[in-house]
């Protein structure tokens, strides 16, 4: 299991690139396949499309069973909302002991800790990632958890904030605007660390459906945060 970071060859860990190029097959989404596509070299490369996570898991294991040395990859972080826990659940549904197949999950940068470094600091005391995909997850538990972390003051990313389908971003909002200040400060950032990498600052009450997309991360602060220049700082309290 790889986690090759946001998407920049130069945000791939030394210690990833080597198990991608050690290795004999690569599985993984297409999009993130054709990232890492001109530094691995000769390859057998299984591509999928979304929401055939399961699938993916099942032929990396077979494929480890007959000797291939397999690496999955996923964007970002690996067990944040990537593979390692999909295959891992898979091994245990098929009774397999992850010893058999040797599993050893290499950890990268998730996209809310890119999206955060190019914001300033907003993340710098207690926060929570949630997603917003209601696709594994009924909304009424998004929808607890979000006024729960609101609830608690927590700074918050939010992953997958909508898509052409799902438009569930207004509502998260005016749940969120229930607990927060309109005016606490928001870092939309889309396509952190790839082409086309876009910043905006506004404030929660600013927020329109038109912001995000599926590769948009929106990071939200907390009572203390604030804007400074072109940046967001979320203090730990310290007394200057």
């Amino acid at each position: 299991m790889v986690g090759i970071g946001p998407g920049g060859k130069e945000e791939l860990t030394p210690l990833a690139l080597s198990y991608l190029q050690q290795c004999t097959v690569i599985i993984g989404y297409k999009t993130y396949i054709d990232l890492v596509k001109s530094l691995i070299g000769e390859k057998k490369l299984v591509a999928y499309g979304m929401k055939e996570e399961q699938a993916r898991a099942l032929e990396a294991i077979n494929l480890a069973l007959s000797g291939e040395r397999v690496v999955v990859i996923s964007g970002g972080d690996a067990g944040v909302y990537g593979m390692s826990g999909v295959v891992l659940e898979a091994l245990k549904e098929k009774n397999i002991s992850p010893r058999k197949v040797n599993l050893t999950i290499i950890p990268g940068i998730t996209s809310a800790l890119k999206a955060a470094s190019l914001l300033g600091s907003p993340l710098n005391h207690d926060f929570c990632l949630i997603s917003l995909s209601d696709l594994l997850t009924p909304w009424e538990v998004i929808e607890k958890r979000l006024r729960h972390a609101a609830l608690g003051d927590f700074a918050i990313a939010l992953y997958n904030p909508q898509s052409h389908r799902r438009k569930k971003l207004r509502r998260a909002i005016e749940i969120l605007l229930e607990y927060k200040n309109p005016a606490t400060p928001v870092g939309i950032v889309r396509e952190a660390g790839r082409l086309g990498e876009e910043i905006k600052l506004k404030t929660l009450a600013e927020i329109t459906e038109e912001d995000a997309d599926m590769r948009t991360v929106i990071i939200i602060g907390n009572s203390q945060s604030y804007f400074y220049e072109n940046f967001i700082i979320t203090p730990r309290g310290y007394k200057w």
